[in-house]
């Protein structure tokens, strides 16, 4: 498979989640991406799961899920030949991907200037907790984060669940800002091919989570609204939640005022429609709990895939799915979102989460399984003709 990509050359200097989700958009279409590893490895290579023949524990689905396409090469950084080494191949690499804490490259004297006088044109990308002091201040410069701590900081978990704060189940603080990240990657790539001049770029999670949590600020600031946990509500708009099947749960979202009217005929209730409190949205949301209690109780008489039949096509609906539902679903299926590897563990075979964006002649996708620890050094260094 080919890719958008193809023939960028990443430095991956990158661990656990956020970098490394980074790096795989890129890798996954087409980039070719050396994930330089100190001699230990990326820490999250040991976290599950495992299949039970992997006895080293190195190899597990975490890893794999968001290091594939990558090729990885070990090197000691605070050794002296091998930070030569690393200077070396930023000479001919296009970006370098870190996600350490601010000064650490630069006390290894790796940092963006001194990289830009061996590479002008290097695309310099960081992923920090709260940002480097070349793009911005911050009291929080020095402190470690992890996803949690951005999804506290950043309002996400203040307008998350039922009551008290509570976080997401994915990793939205890592992934988010990695997604970010690539996008800049590609955008600073456009500019250095143009113009010959690469740059330093900086996605704070902290930053990310906020941009993420964009109607917070606006409520606030002039709505002069205090956001608060809504549950599975939203505040602006009704229905718009999640309401109770017979074997389950289901989505439902009609905000606009003509899926409202086809939703209430559909529920034999089209009297729902003219209901000057029920007609608009902005009285619809007004009554939101009224509005959930009446879904409530015509959903509870159907089984998720009944309301499907009703439902689905009609107005904006979905099954809440667990995660067999999802692997099995056919669209999941046809869009190759569950994507099989070859593995030298588990009977040779792993499933991960496919590719989401995809382009009509240059698709990108899953190529190659993770790399194990240091796989590629050799190559690698004859590639760039290192000795």
């Amino acid at each position: 498979m080919s890719g958008v990509l193809e023939g960028v050359v990443v430095l991956d200097l990158t661990q656990m989640l956020a970098g490394p989700y980074c790096t795989m958009m890129l890798a996954d279409h087409g980039a070719d991406v050396i994930k330089i590893e100190p001699p230990g490895g990326d820490i999250s290579r040991t976290f599950g799961p495992f299949f039970e023949d992997d006895t080293e524990r190195q190899y597990g689905g975490y890893f794999n899920s968001i290091n594939r396409n990558k090729r990885s090469l070990v090197l000691d950084l605070k050794d002296a030949g091998d930070a030569e080494k690393f200077r070396q191949l930023v000479a001919k690499a296009d970006v370098l991907v870190e996600n350490y804490r601010a000064g650490v490259m630069e006390r290894l004297d790796l940092g963006y200037e001194a990289l830009a006088a061996v590479n002008p044109q290097i695309v310099y990308a960081t992923i920090r907790g709260f940002g480097d002091e070349r793009t911005g201040n911050s009291p929080y410069a020095d402190w470690p984060a992890f996803d949690i701590v951005a999804q506290a900081m950043g309002g996400f978990m203040g307008i998350t669940g039922p009551g008290e704060p509570m976080k997401a189940g994915p990793g939205v603080g890592d992934i988010f800002p990695g997604a970010l990240c690539a996008f800049g990657v590609v955008a600073a790539l456009r500019k250095a091919e143009r113009t010959g001049e690469g740059q330093f770029l900086d996605v704070p999670m902290y930053d990310a989570m906020v941009s993420l949590c964009e109607r917070i600020v606006h409520l606030y600031t002039i709505g002069g609204v205090m956001p608060k946990p809504e549950g599975n509500n939203h505040p602006l708009a009704a229905p718009f939640s999640i309401y109770q099947a017979k074997d389950g749960w289901v989505a439902i979202a009609c905000p606009v005022d003509s899926l409202w009217q086809r939703l209430a005929e559909a529920i034999g209730q089209p009297e729902l429609a003219a209901d000057p409190a029920f007609a608009t949205n902005v009285e619809r949301a007004k009554r939101s709990g009224e509005v959930q209690k009446i879904l409530d109780e015509w959903c509870s008489q159907f089984t998720k895939l009944e309301l499907a039949e009703r439902l689905g096509g009609l107005v904006p609906f979905g099954p809440v799915n667990d995660t067999a539902d999802v692997v099995n679903d056919p669209h999941i299926v046809g869009h190759d979102m569950v994507t099989s590897l070859d593995i030298p563990v588990g009977n040779g075979a792993a499933k991960i989460a496919g590719t989401p964006v995809r382009f009509a002649k240059t698709p990108g996708g899953v190529r190659s399984r993770g790399p194990l620890l240091g796989e590629h050094s050799g190559e690698i260094l004859a590639q760039f003709d290192i000795h």
